[in-house]
């Protein structure tokens, strides 16, 4: 049975409507990119400085740690309308709905690789009179660093899809569109082609941060762990 053309357009239709709205997608691709990588950055500062404030006090960590949880918990579709209302249309918006979504993968792996230590090594420094800032940079944060890469690769893919949600939510338009409104827009004209076209972009989005992430790994891990170790070799 033949599929019909606008419920999935041949792929030189796509790139035909792709061409024809260079201009338009190249444009919200870069506004898409530029959020995504403001999302990418606050999480990921944010979730190791979380992670740390939480490993060092149990109490601490009972206290907020659950908090975190149901903010977690909660659908994007569902917070996203209400930061919307708070801080309006606005890329500030967007930039909040991708930071939480984004967020928790760094702060649970952090918060896991520092209660991994080795607790022996942890004497060790305990012995050594070294302070807690000195355990701190020297020994818990990078035996963490593995399960912290693992936290950034899965925030780099949260943060692009946040930003769509944020963007396809707050439908912010005018100079400041970017593929989420894109796909509403070409929606609502039944333009298919377009549509396919934006979303291909979106992937393309997705498969640049998941090479940068890549190689932020193995400038991290390729020198000394096993993984990278072993992919690079």
């Amino acid at each position: 049975m033949e599929i019909p053309h606008y419920l999935v357009p041949m792929p030189s239709v796509i790139a035909t409507a792709a061409w024809s709205e260079i201009g338009v997608v190249s444009s919200a691709f870069i506004v898409t990119l530029t959020t995504s990588l403001v999302a990418f950055t606050v999480s990921l500062i944010s979730g190791v400085l979380v992670a740390i404030l939480l490993s060092s006090s149990r109490i601490i960590e009972r206290a907020v740690y659950p908090y975190v949880i149901v903010l977690q918990a909660m659908p994007s579709v569902a917070i996203a309308p209400l930061i919307i209302i708070w801080f309006g249309v606005s890329p500030t918006a967007v930039v909040i709905i991708a930071t939480i979504m984004a967020f928790f993968p760094v702060l649970t792996n952090t918060l896991i690789g520092l209660r991994s230590t080795d607790k022996n090594l942890q004497e060790l420094y305990k012995l050594l009179n070294a302070s807690k800032f000195q355990s701190l940079v020297r020994l818990r944060l990078p035996a963490a660093l593995p399960y912290i890469v693992t936290g950034i690769k899965l925030c780099g893919v949260m943060a692009v899809v946040g930003v769509i949600v944020g963007e396809y939510v707050s439908g912010i338009g005018s100079g400041n569109a970017g593929l989420g409104f894109l796909i509403i827009r070409f929606g609502i004209r039944l333009e298919v082609p377009e549509m396919f076209a934006a979303g291909l972009a979106c992937a393309f989005l997705g498969i640049i941060f998941n090479f940068l992430v890549s190689k932020l790994s193995r400038l991290l891990l390729g020198k000394w762990h096993e993984s990278e170790m072993t992919e690079s070799s």
